[in-house]
């Protein structure tokens, strides 16, 4: 009988994959649909320090949907920057205090420890939205709400495991350091953590095929910016540039 622990270290290699090669196909199958025509967006910078400086904007900032919505931009924001910090925070689980990159990690774990509470408050805001708002709720699908509730589900799990069981992180890290040499360890026996994993996985297998694409997808979706920056005759992706328009207003 397999054990819990090699059920998991499968999980996870699959996962891993799927996400990986999945996004690097999905950007190469967008890439691949070519754009002859030069759709101007004005006002817009004409050099390449501009156009970079508004890919930088757009990607940390969220500068269009602050001028579309204030209130989704605060939603949005809070939960990207949370997200950002639990990601951050949870970097010490792959890693050994060795890693040459491992001085900043200790100072981030108290922001990343409490970023869970606004990640899921962020969520559950912009979920609400679909509900209480008439026009977005009559363009919400089965999709839309499902993949909101699994963030949140995500974000809920991690503060149950931190907060409530108290799950033993220094099994849970060495799990995951020796799935780097394919050394399978023994995870701890708590169902909060198995429920947190499995929902984890869950997400890297079907962000690839999911409107949550539109992370990767926000910086290629500058045509104009790109234009400038790579050249006057580049020749952009159409598909990539319908779908992540498509996928940004769809997610928020």
């Amino acid at each position: 009988m397999i054990s819990i622990s090699a059920f998991f270290a499968g999980l996870f290699y699959f996962a891993t994959a799927v996400i990986v090669f999945g996004v690097l196909y999905r950007i190469y199958e967008y890439w691949s649909v070519p754009s002859p025509l030069n759709i101007a967006t004005t006002p817009a910078p004409t050099t390449q320090a501009g156009a970079a400086f508004r890919v930088v904007r757009e990607v940390t900032l969220f500068e269009s949907l602050f001028k579309a919505n204030k209130w989704i931009w605060l939603f949005g924001i809070t939960f990207h920057l949370a997200l950002l910090l639990v990601l951050l925070r949870h970097f010490r689980y792959f890693v050994d205090p060795t890693f040459i990159l491992w001085a900043w990690v200790p100072y981030v774990q108290p922001f990343g420890k409490y970023a869970a509470f606004a990640m899921v408050l962020g969520l559950a805001a912009l979920w609400a939205r679909r509900f209480l708002v008439e026009r977005v709720r009559y363009i919400s699908s089965p999709s839309d709400h499902l993949m909101l509730l699994l963030l949140i589900l995500i974000g809920v799990s991690g503060l149950v495991m931190k907060f409530v069981s108290h799950t033993d992180i220094m099994d849970v890290k060495h799990f995951f350091v020796g799935l780097r040499s394919f050394d399978i360890k023994e995870l701890p026996n708590d169902l909060p953590l198995y429920i947190h994993l499995s929902l984890v996985a869950t997400l890297m297998i079907i962000f690839p095929f999911s409107k949550l694409l539109h992370v990767p997808g926000v910086f290629l979706a500058q045509h104009e910016i790109w234009q400038i920056i790579l050249g006057k005759n580049v020749m952009l992706p159409l598909g990539l540039r319908k779908s992540i328009i498509r996928l940004a207003s769809d997610i928020f």
